[in-house]
């Protein structure tokens, strides 16, 4: 049984779903500080989704496979 108190692993769904939000909290951030104003959540995933996501996750996927050796 899943503990709700440990934080989601790496690898499932749910913890590389948790992963990639932080991200785009991340960018959100940055994109925020740089524009001076609160760019907002759509904003940043809609940046994520169409400039970063992909190069994000081949990256991911390289570490995991990394990982499992």
């Amino acid at each position: 049984m899943n503990d709700p108190t440990m934080p989601a692993q790496p690898g499932t769904p749910y913890g590389e779903f948790l992963a990639e939000q932080e991200e785009i909290q991340r960018l959100k951030w940055l994109a925020s500080e740089s524009e001076g104003h609160d760019i907002g959540f759509e904003s940043a995933l809609n940046d994520w989704a169409q400039n970063h996501r992909a190069k994000w996750r081949n990256m991911r996927n390289q570490m995991m496979k990394q990982a499992q050796v």
